[in-house]
């Protein structure tokens, strides 16, 4: 536990501080000024301290809080103005797409207020091809599986099936993807 400037106790170390304040800075340069695609993917690299495929496509502004447990397949597009809090791990697999304005939130506090300052994680993972329409939130522990829609202004608070679409807050399944024969 580490103190913060108001006097409560955050879950954290020094050195996990540490990599949220590079990630921050490293955010912050990747989001000012005219960046192509090749500058961007090192920039993701460096925040993940990963291999980022050439295929992969973010176009900022992005921002994300701690990029050591974020890992992004080939040929994913994360689109303008999202917000990934990853504490807990955020997975995009290969072809998943991510509309405008997404959140994916790996972290939550407890309800109780006794303990309210400290934070829970659990991870996500956006599965093959799936797409996520404008505005979608989605919550700690969640994975969304192959192939599905998650419609925009979608809260997921639950796993979505591999084909499915979704809709609503919170999402609800509201059928089968319908596949071109």
């Amino acid at each position: 536990m580490t103190d913060n400037p108001t006097g409560k106790d955050y879950v954290g170390s020094d050195d996990l501080y540490a990599d949220v304040q590079r990630t921050m800075k490293l955010c912050a340069e990747m989001n000012t000024g005219y960046h192509n695609e090749a500058e961007i993917r090192e920039y993701l690299r460096q925040i993940t301290c990963s291999n980022i495929d050439d295929t992969v496509r973010v176009f900022p502004p992005f921002n994300i809080n701690y990029g050591l447990t974020t890992r992004f397949g080939r040929d994913c597009f994360i689109n303008f103005g999202c917000t990934f809090l990853a504490l807990g791990g955020i997975t995009i697999e290969d072809g998943a797409f991510i509309g405008p304005h997404c959140v994916l939130a790996t972290e939550c506090h407890p309800e109780d207020p006794a303990t309210r300052h400290s934070l829970l994680t659990k991870p996500i993972v956006v599965g093959r091809n799936a797409w996520l329409g404008a505005d979608v939130k989605v919550l700690a522990g969640v994975t969304i599986g192959e192939n599905a829609i998650v419609a925009a202004g979608s809260v997921v608070t639950k796993n979505v099936p591999d084909n499915m679409v979704v809709a609503g807050s919170p999402a609800r399944i509201i059928r089968e993807i319908k596949a071109n024969k």
